[in-house]
């Protein structure tokens, strides 16, 4: 019994750390990186390790292309700002109270502003202030005693940061791209998987509305892993195949999903389109979902891409129907809202098919790549 209860214990465990292993490598490369970053600032005897301590933990990101850059964008930041503050320090004497609300004023108004409009040097305003006020405040050197180890402390956080990222458990920008992919093809799968003719229940609606909601953030995160990879391809350290393409097909699939699926869920149709369609209907749903959902699993373990013999057997089903009902003469008495919705579910299913041939021609040059 205890053997038993282990090896559930050992089979959850390595479960949870399969489907949680990016979030536990960051933790462990921030966890060294702090403690790393303390180390050495004492070593060094800087008079102010916190800030070695924050920046490393500032640089040490998700992947190593997010880090390389907010290392990039906190050094400019950090040299610009102490740069400026230290020299309203030093030119503007400020011993009294009003003084140095003249000098703060000066030294936040300004670089706020560059802030708003450079989102990426967003520390320059924080570094001019710890220059104005970190003499008053710890009683330290002057000014440009400060701008100094400011400077000191911050690039060996820097280096640390860097280091830690590109040495321990390092994440690439572009795998975390394809794991950003496969979520988007789960949650697709999801839809597809719902494409039952038919008016829709509002407790279906809504969960509806969160699915897209969900597959929105997904598409949002792979493009800032896409960028990230792409940070790192330039820098030579990835010779990873760009995903931006696999982004803009699975954002086309996402549209191509939404339109069948508010085509299917308008009115019922009415009869023979609804018996004849619906099951071809249903068919192309199940076979699209499946391959998706194997297709992600493909993707992430970087092999080729599922069989989709069926997916297609499906399309050119629902296809013939079409064509069918249409030389049949079954459309002409329909309402005109009711050709409108026939011919855009036509066009609609032609579109999804391309992009899944495009998206299956994607997942293999993925693993011909790896």
């Amino acid at each position: 019994m205890i053997v038993s209860r282990l090896g559930i214990l050992r089979r959850w465990l390595r479960s949870r750390i399969r489907r949680y292993r990016v979030q536990l490598a960051l933790t462990l490369r921030m966890t060294l990186a702090a403690i790393l970053g303390l180390i050495l600032a004492q070593l060094l005897d800087l008079p102010l390790p916190l800030w070695t301590v924050l920046t490393a933990l500032i640089v040490t990101q998700m992947s190593v292309g997010r880090s390389l850059k907010t290392s990039i964008d906190y050094m400019l930041s950090t040299i610009g700002g102490t740069i400026y503050g230290g020299a309203l320090a030093i030119l503007i004497p400020h011993k009294s109270e009003w003084s140095l609300l003249l000098v703060l004023f000066l030294a936040v108004a300004p670089l706020s502003l560059l802030a708003a409009l450079k989102r990426n040097l967003n520390a320059v305003p924080v570094s001019s202030i710890i220059i104005v006020l970190m003499p008053a405040i710890a009683h330290a050197g002057g000014p440009l005693e400060a701008a100094i180890f400011r400077v000191l402390e911050v690039t060996l956080g820097v280096m640390v940061g860097l280091l830690v990222s590109f040495l321990v458990l390092p994440a690439g920008g572009h795998r975390l791209g394809r794991q950003e992919a496969a979520r988007v093809m789960d949650l697709l799968a999801e839809v597809l998987a719902r494409l039952l003719p038919g008016k829709v229940a509002d407790v279906e609606a809504e969960a509806l509305a969160r699915l897209y909601e969900r597959i929105a953030l997904a598409l949002t995160d792979l493009a800032t892993c896409a960028a990230e990879g792409e940070q790192e391809r330039k820098a030579r350290l990835s010779a990873e195949p760009d995903i931006r393409p696999l982004r803009e097909t699975l954002a086309r699939l996402r549209q191509d999903v939404v339109t069948v699926r508010r085509v299917v869920r308008g009115d019922p149709w009415p009869e023979p389109l609804h018996s004849r369609l619906g099951p071809k209907l249903v068919e192309v749903g199940r076979a699209g979902g499946e391959y998706l959902r194997a297709g992600s699993i493909e993707l992430v373990a970087r092999r080729p891409p599922p069989s989709s013999a069926r997916l297609e057997a499906a399309f050119v089903a629902a296809a013939k129907e079409i064509a069918a009902l249409r030389s049949e003469g079954l459309t002409r008495s329909l309402p005109d809202d009711m050709v409108g919705r026939f011919f855009a579910l036509s066009f609609s299913l032609d579109q999804m098919r391309r992009n899944l041939r495009e998206l299956d021609g994607q997942l293999e040059r993925s693993a011909g790549d790896h």
